[in-house]
């Protein structure tokens, strides 16, 4: 039984516990089991709480059947940058390795109200910084279609863990694409939803939003499920928005087609690599087959680099200052350099960044009056060497910091757009390429109908979850 449940999508595990064939302390063995000989490999739970994770699936047994949430006692692994009551939260800073949480981020409180099981801490780079997932508390996590490639990040643990079948779904979070490149270099799916639509604790602001939590996924309709699961209006987030009439599950099932779609190599902003390229055009053009107009075309995002470093540097200004002037041996190199960028932040620059966002985002409303989906690489490279701190060229272009290579996807997160990263298609290497599909701010359920179709489409839902594989020769 236990590896019949490994392969079956998390919408087919809910029914199954929605009809009682199986309970969540079944789960819970079948992953405890799954980890103990994968995890080994790859790295990517490196916190475990199955102790607390009995004790709260016994407790959501013992209420009525349809009184146990959409999730109905599915087990989830969080992030290890969101805390869980009771649970090791490390952040992937030795500052923090030994910190247990007092109390749930509400983010994990509405995922165990809609009868998610928390049994894991997926692992992540210090505070989130950095596209490659690793650090000097738990080392690196690895990617499992080849382990000496990254996983990319930030929420690599979480993608790898899909992959591998130590998840059904997994949380994550995504500013600079934390969700959308891990899900691309893993070969699952990755959301970043519209500001508001997942709620969680407030830090530093209460209206700081260039950070969202989202769902990882490995198709589709589970991406779907999972973000109703985390869709939820709470007082305590301002930004917080009521669940839509219509279930995202709903929407991803519609089979509702966009009539025009837009396919950009590049946005205009960033090298990609040939092969990427070639692999997300001709999975975009794909979309023709079903009737859709396919163009070549893209929002002007001229001003994205600029806005998002000064942006991003004033964030790490606001919420780790305290830890460069206390803690500065205990942090790697990267992340003194974004705090330090931050505090030497003039009032006019980040007044200049704000204005060139809303610019930005303005821009990006008025393309998707035509367009009703645009398209791209949610990654400009195929996944590379996991001794590799981050990608520091391409294409002949060399980057002048450790987050520029991640361009593409920032830029959208600039627009304020829902986007995710879908499976499109694989190098001649064999490794994982994602599509990132985007759709304009609170477009969400037209972006999972959209995505639902090419994926039906291209045809690939079913390539996770796999046994890590060993280095390429």
């Amino acid at each position: 039984m236990g590896q019949e449940l490994v392969q079956e999508t998390a919408c087919a595990v809910v029914d199954r516990l929605k009809r009682g064939e199986v309970s969540p302390l079944d789960l819970l063995d079948v992953l405890e089991r799954r980890i103990a000989v994968v995890d080994g490999k790859v790295n990517a739970l490196p916190t475990l709480c199955f102790d607390r994770a009995r004790d709260h699936a016994r407790a959501l047994m013992r209420k009525p059947a349809a009184a146990r949430g959409l999730l109905a006692g599915l087990p989830v692994p969080i992030k290890d940058l969101t805390h869980v009551k009771g649970v090791r939260n490390t952040q992937g800073s030795p500052i923090f390795k030994d910190v247990v949480s007092p109390q749930s981020d509400i983010a994990v409180e509405q995922l165990e109200a809609n009868g998610a099981i928390v049994y894991a801490k997926s692992n992540t780079p210090e505070f989130g910084a950095g596209a490659n997932t690793f650090n000097e508390v738990f080392g690196a996590t690895r990617n499992p279609w080849d382990i000496s490639k990254s996983a990319a990040g930030s929420s690599g643990g979480a993608a790898v863990a899909l992959a591998t079948g130590m998840a059904w779904l997994a949380h994550g979070t995504d500013m600079g694409g934390s969700c959308r490149n891990p899900a691309s270099f893993c070969g699952v799916v990755g959301l970043r939803p519209s500001i508001g639509r997942v709620p969680h604790t407030p830090s530093a602001t209460v209206d700081r939003n260039l950070t969202v939590h989202g769902p990882l996924a490995r198709n589709v309709e589970d991406l779907a499920l999972f973000l109703d699961a985390m869709s939820g209006e709470w007082p305590a987030d301002p930004l917080s928005l009521p669940p839509p009439a219509q279930s995202f599950l709903s929407a991803a099932r519609s089979g509702k087609k966009p009539k025009r779609i837009a396919y950009s190599a590049d946005l205009g902003i960033t090298p990609v690599d040939p092969e990427v390229v070639a692999i997300t055009r001709k999975a975009a053009q794909r979309f023709a087959e079903a009737g859709i107009i396919v163009e070549e075309a893209h929002p002007d995002l001229r001003e994205a680099h600029e806005s998002f470093h000064v942006l991003r540097a004033f964030d790490f200004a606001m919420t780790k200052m305290d830890l460069l002037r206390t803690k500065r041996d205990l942090l790697k190199p990267e992340v003194i350099w974004n705090i330090e960028q931050g505090l030497k932040l003039t009032v006019e620059q980040i007044t200049r960044a704000e204005a060139q966002r809303l610019a930005m985002a303005t821009r990006a409303i008025e393309f998707f009056k035509t367009y009703d989906l645009l398209l791209c690489p949610a990654t400009i490279v195929p996944p590379f060497p996991v001794e590799n701190r981050y990608v520091a060229e391409c294409a002949g272009k060399k980057f002048d910091n450790y987050v520029e290579w991640l361009g593409i996807v920032y830029a959208i997160t600039l627009t304020c757009a829902t986007a995710l990263s879908l499976p499109c298609g694989f190098t001649a290497s064999g490794l994982p390429v994602g599509l990132q599909v985007v759709a304009p701010p609170r477009g969400d359920a037209q972006l999972l109908a959209g995505a639902k179709l090419l994926e039906d489409i291209l045809g690939l839902r079913g390539s996770t979850p796999i046994d890590p594989r060993p280095a390429k020769a």
